[in-house]
């Protein structure tokens, strides 16, 4: 998966990884995931710029512009420095940090998900978002190095890949993708997948490589 492209794990703290893999996911938004965690990596490892990842020691506006801005990071120079401000600012004066952050919601995924969908919605734009969202939980547990509970309620993320793939599957039909939220998607994968032993967003990694390499398969022989 493109959030693959990280540093090494045994040379960072959880807070670290943490926050690696959070700020960046709100800037996933009509782009390419691979390049955009390229030029997160790229950041993280330049010592010029990998201080936009310390959430208790927050850049001022400009500092902050320039240096997402270096490896492109950021495309939008205005908008992405902004949310990326405004998501390490909620959670530096609400939390502290982002391990405290989970600590708070004891750890749980329901309960996260009330803090930032609901009671801090404003504070995380992007990531408050229902695919983004159900997607950041997912990606923080494979690679944050967090461990929540009631993980099973995490929804499949309806991305572009996801819509076409319940189209192939016959999950939806073209004309129902034409009108259908996303929330409706999940909800349809979440029944087809009822008593199956598979969570929902287990089945995002292999429907979105699928759709990305335009539905082609080889049998083993």
């Amino acid at each position: 998966m493109p959030e693959e492209s990280h540093p090494p794990f045994t040379k960072m703290t959880t807070e670290e990884r943490l926050a690696y893999f959070t700020l960046p996911m709100a800037l996933n938004y009509q782009r390419d995931s691979y390049k955009l965690w390229k030029a997160a990596l790229l950041t993280y490892n330049d010592s010029e710029t990998k201080t936009v990842f310390d959430i208790t020691n927050p850049l001022d506006e400009k500092e902050l512009q320039q240096k997402l801005l270096k490896h492109k990071l950021a495309l939008q120079p205005n908008k992405h420095p902004q949310t990326w401000a405004k998501i390490s600012r909620t959670i530096q004066e609400e939390y502290g940090s982002l391990t405290n952050l989970i600590k708070t919601a004891q750890n749980d995924f329901l309960s996260l998900r009330e803090m930032i969908q609901v009671k801090h919605k404003k504070g995380f734009p992007y990531i408050s978002g229902p695919k983004i969202f159900n997607y950041w939980a997912f990606i923080i547990q494979e690679y944050g190095g967090a461990t929540l509970t009631n993980t099973e309620y995490i929804e499949i993320a309806p991305d572009t890949h996801i819509t076409q793939c319940s189209i192939k599957l016959g999950i939806i039909d073209k004309n129902e993708a034409l009108g259908i939220t996303k929330e409706e998607i999940s909800k349809k994968w979440r029944e087809v997948l009822f008593e199956s032993g598979i969570t929902p967003i287990q089945m995002h990694p292999p429907l979105w490589f699928w759709s990305r390499n335009g539905f082609i398969y080889k049998l083993k022989n």
